[in-house]
C-alpha cells in the first residue's frame, strides 16, 4: 500500500455553480487519499458524453443524479492506478485501469471503490493495446450500448433500425449490432452518410419521409433503437416492429423499453475493450483537449453533431 501525507494538492474541473461550459473552472484541491478498500487512479484522459453536461446544467437536473455543489465534472477516465488502500484487493500499484466515476473523472486523481458502481466508481483493467484515450471513452456509451443491444437481442436474420447513429452511443451501437451479424439502418444528417458507413451502417436521411425512406431500401426492418428521442419509435412502428423489439436511451414511450448503462452485464465493458484490443471495434476521437481547455471541450461535446468521442487530457 502506497501512502502519501495528505498535504499536496490535485487539479479538478468543479462547478460552483450549475450552468453551461461558462460554469466549468480547474481548480487546484486537496490530493485525495484512498482509504480501506479503495484505489486510487491517476486519471490521464477522460471522455465527455451528453450526461456530464445535462446533468449539471441546472439545479433540478443535478438533484435526480444526487448532485450539489460544490461538484466535480465528469464520468468516463482512464488511467493508472497510483495508491491502493487496505483490502482493496485485484490490483497493484501501476495497472492501467478504466471506468466511471459520476460527475468527478475530469481531475488528476479520482478514488474509486475497489468493488464500487458508478457513484463510488468502477475501475476495470485496461487491455494492451488499448490506449487511455480510447479506454475514457468506453464506459458511459460502451455499456449503454450494450444494454439496448441486450434488450433487441440482435443476431444475423435481423434488420435493426438505429436512430442517432452517428452519435457518441451510436459508435457502439452500430458495430455492436454488426458483429452480431445483423444489418444496421442508421439515421444521420446528409452530411454523416459517409461516417455511418465506416462505422458500418446503411445510411439514412432522418427527418419528414423518413418512412419511405427506410422502405426503399429493401427488406424488413425487425428492430429498432432510438438513440436520440422517440422519432425513429414513432418510424418502427409504421413499419411493422413490434414494441417488443424497440428501446429507447433517451426518451420514456409506453410499451417500449429503456435501456440504462447500469444495466448492462458485468462483461460488457470488458468485452468491448476486448473488442477494440483486437481491432474488432474502432472508436473516432472527434477531438482532444487539455484540461485547461474543458469549456472548448464541453462546447464541442455538446453541439450533437460531433462524429465521435471527445477526450480530456488530464
Amino acid at each position: 500500500m502506497q501512502q502519501h501525507d495528505g498535504d499536496t494538492t490535485s487539479r479538478a474541473v468543479l462547478l460552483e455553480r450549475f450552468g453551461g461550459p461558462d460554469a466549468l473552472t480547474v481548480q487546484d484541491v486537496p490530493e485525495p487519499q484512498a482509504g480501506p478498500g479503495q484505489i486510487r487512479v491517476r486519471v490521464t484522459a477522460a471522455g465527455l458524453n451528453p450526461m456530464d453536461w445535462i446533468m449539471t446544467s441546472d439545479a433540478v437536473s443535478a438533484a435526480r443524479f444526487g448532485l450539489t455543489l460544490p461538484c466535480g465534472f465528469g464520468t468516463d477516465y482512464a488511467g493508472v492506478v497510483d495508491q491502493i488502500g487496505a483490502e482493496a484487493n485485484g490490483y497493484v500499484l501501476g495497472d492501467r485501469v478504466f471506468g466511471a466515476a459520476l460527475s468527478r473523472a475530469v481531475a488528476s486523481h479520482v478514488v474509486i471503490e475497489a468493488d464500487g458502481d458508478i457513484r463510488t466508481g468502477v475501475a476495470h483493467h485496461t487491455p494492451d493495446g488499448v490506449d487511455d484515450r480510447t479506454a475514457s471513452t468506453l464506459s458511459i456509451a460502451g455499456s449503454t450500448a450494450a444494454a439496448a443491444l441486450a434488450v433487441l437481442d440482435l443476431g444475423p436474420d435481423d434488420t435493426v433500425l438505429i436512430g442517432g447513429a452517428g452519435g457518441g452511443v451510436g459508435v457502439f451501437a452500430v458495430q455492436l449490432a454488426r458483429i452480431a451479424g445483423a444489418r444496421v439502418i442508421g439515421t444521420g444528417s446528409a452530411s454523416s452518410a459517409d461516417y455511418l458507413r465506416w462505422l458500418g451502417a446503411e445510411p439514412v436521411t432522418y427527418g419528414e419521409g423518413l418512412v419511405d425512406r427506410v422502405r426503399e431500401m429493401g427488406g424488413l426492418v425487425t428492430a429498432a433503437l432510438d438513440l436520440h428521442g422517440t422519432d425513429t419509435v414513432h418510424v418502427a412502428r409504421e413499419l411493422g416492429v413490434p414494441d417488443g423489439r424497440i428501446c429507447t436511451i433517451a426518451a420514456v414511450v409506453e410499451g417500449v423499453r429503456t435501456a440504462n448503462g447500469a444495466n448492462a452485464g458485468s462483461e460488457a465493458l470488458e468485452n468491448i475493450a476486448g473488442l477494440v484490443a483486437a481491432g474488432r471495434l474502432r472508436v473516432p476521437i472527434a477531438g482532444t483537449f487539455p484540461v485547461d481547455d474543458i469549456r472548448a471541450a464541453v462546447e464541442l461535446q455538446s453541439g450533437r453533431h460531433v462524429r465521435g468521442k471527445v477526450v480530456v487530457d488530464v
